[in-house]
């Protein structure tokens, strides 16, 4: 069976750490085979860090490649609906970040485009295929804490001062930034939307949000607590609590190596690598890989660990608690 060929939509941080991860895989299953930048030098200077044959300064001329399978956006957030949507028009499926867009009407416009497509699209919540997050569904659907009542999420950490983060233009604010971790959590667990939403928060001078404090209302007398915060250290775990015990995953609960059960904590060691990377356990980014090769082996349009109507149902969420606070983009 012939190897995934990946190719990478911008020479960001967060596509270095994508491609770290990728390095750590079967070079039989997955193979880095192009990256296309904004311009020609930064994308021959990544595609020589992480030895990539092909490097074009243009992302049209990436996305045009044929020896390219599926495409990777990496783009900040801003520009994921008209990258994705370039990748698309080529034939390409993609794996984009999340979120997936700016808000709900980018994120419908962009899910039925690749559906009109029938292309396969996958929003890259990476947290959902970390071995320990596997395990707490298994454990979730065996009923080992039984019914689950009560979601506890906080994501913290003092990035106040980062420009993606505290800047509209760049889609600022710990919702989009840092929340979508804590949304998915309360999704995974639920697998609903909630009843109701009940959010606060601070923005800074740009008008994004610093720190939100949601309650989601679910049916059943079901409650998540969401925290994100950008000037604090949070605990940042996730915690589902039911009636007979309680499931979780400490720090980091976006990229956890541990699995507390009410009777033993699991570890799930990352692969390992010398290469640098800009965010911690970015190897992790390499275990989506096989989600988006087995759908695309099996002609799915779409992943059912991260389905489409579950990224727009995170779309919802988020949108809901921004608009609380305050936030309002020029996409919106």
């Amino acid at each position: 069976m012939a190897p995934t060929r990946w190719g990478i939509l911008s020479a960001g941080k967060i596509s270095n750490d994508f491609c770290v991860g990728v390095s750590t895989l079967n070079p039989e299953e997955h193979q880095l085979v192009a990256v296309g930048a904004r311009n020609l030098e930064s994308a021959k200077e990544f595609a020589k860090t992480h030895k990539i044959q092909n490097a074009y300064g243009t992302y049209e001329e990436l996305v045009q490649d044929p020896n390219v399978d599926v495409v990777y956006v990496g783009t900040i957030h801003p520009h994921h609906l008209t990258s994705a949507k370039l990748a698309l028009d080529n034939g390409k499926p993609v794996l984009c970040e999340k979120p997936l867009c700016m808000n709900v009407k980018q994120t419908k416009e962009l899910l039925e485009y690749a559906q009109g497509k029938k292309l396969f699209l996958m929003e890259a919540i990476w947290s959902r295929f970390f071995p320990a997050y596997k395990r707490l569904k298994e454990e979730l659907d065996k009923g080992t804490i039984g019914d689950v009542l009560q979601v506890i999420v906080s994501f913290g950490v003092k990035i106040e001062d980062v420009d993606r983060l505290r800047l509209k233009e760049l889609g600022g604010g710990t919702v989009l930034d840092l929340g979508v971790y804590c949304v998915q959590f309360a999704s995974l667990v639920f697998g609903e939307r909630p009843q109701k939403i009940i959010a606060g928060g601070f923005l800074n001078e740009h008008g994004v949000d610093l720190s939100t404090s949601s309650t989601l209302i679910f049916s059943g007398g079901r409650t998540a607590t969401l925290v994100t915060n950008a000037r604090v250290e949070l605990p940042s775990e996730a915690i589902a609590v039911g009636t007979k015990g309680t499931l979780k995953l400490p720090f980091p609960m976006w990229c956890p190596t541990k699995l507390e059960l009410p009777t033993e904590t699991l570890e799930f060691p990352l692969p390992v690598t010398a290469n640098f990377m800009n965010f911690g356990n970015s190897q992790g980014l390499s275990y989506q890989c096989h989600e988006v090769r087995r759908c695309l082996l099996n002609g799915l349009t779409e992943s059912p660990i991260v389905s489409h109507d579950e990224t727009l149902r995170i779309a919802e969420i988020m949108e809901s608690i921004r608009k609380q606070v305050g936030v309002v983009y020029p996409q919106d």
